[in-house]
């Protein structure tokens, strides 16, 4: 399966910012679908996941209450929504697909930019 990330940019404290992954060579319904962040000089983390039915949905505690992650199952794409942004947020976003039965997140699209002012 192929992912592909959009929608990074820069934005003040407070914006907002919609990413957007498209996913195609694959079957997507059969896929758990998350994002992660690289912030400068840390590890790769977590920041969300959907189940493959767009049902159940997980996030780390940094962003509950911020972040929203959708999936459209016809369309072939999940969605991060980014609300009330703060500096800490910057960081490269990936999206990644986890094939159901599967333990780890094994395809990731190449990252988009999220830069956050002050």
């Amino acid at each position: 399966v192929q992912l592909q990330a959009s929608g990074g940019g820069s934005v003040q404290t407070g914006g907002s910012l919609r990413l957007s992954c498209a996913v195609s060579g694959g079957t997507f319904s059969s896929y758990h679908m998350g994002w992660f962040r690289r912030i400068s000089g840390r590890e790769r983390e977590f920041v969300a996941s959907q189940r493959p039915s767009a049902g159940r949905t997980s996030y780390a505690d940094s962003v509950k209450g911020r972040f929203t992650i959708s999936r459209d199952n016809a369309k072939n794409t999940v969605l991060l929504q980014m609300n009330n942004l703060k500096p800490e947020d910057t960081a490269v976003y990936y999206c990644a697909a986890r094939l159901i039965g599967s333990v780890e997140f094994s395809s990731w699209g190449p990252g988009t930019l999220v830069t956050v002012s002050s």
